[in-house]
């Protein structure tokens, strides 16, 4: 069974307790599943999540863990595509701690998708 997803959400929880307040995080991910769980961790985190609709419950007002330095993912440039065309995948996205507290992290909130494990027949 493959936990790349879960374990990246592990591992961005990992690095939120380990910074400390003015820390940058840089995530660089060459995948759109990668690239979604990174880019839902940093909207929770900075208080940027959106509601679902105008009738659901307002969002509880939480002190953000994040401030982000880049508002949209990073791509390579043509220069760098010159010089590395496997790099034409990269997304790289960066946010700075803030002195709020972490907060534990709940994979599916991130879009992590779910494994089934196979039984034996």
């Amino acid at each position: 069974m493959n936990t790349e997803f879960t374990e990246l959400a592990q591992g961005l929880a990992a690095a939120e307790r380990a910074l400390k307040p003015g820390g940058m995080l840089a995530v660089v991910t060459f995948h759109s599943l990668e690239d979604r769980i990174v880019k839902r961790f940093f909207q929770l985190a900075s208080g940027h999540e959106a509601n679902a609709n105008r009738y659901a419950p307002a969002k509880t007002d939480t002190s953000a863990r994040f401030d982000l330095v880049t508002r949209r993912a990073v791509g390579p440039d043509d220069a760098e595509l010159a010089l590395n065309p496997r790099s034409r995948s990269a997304k790289l996205r960066v946010a700075r701690r803030t002195a709020a507290p972490a907060l534990a992290l709940d994979p599916a909130d991130l879009g992590v998708p779910q494994t089934v494990k196979k039984g034996r027949r």
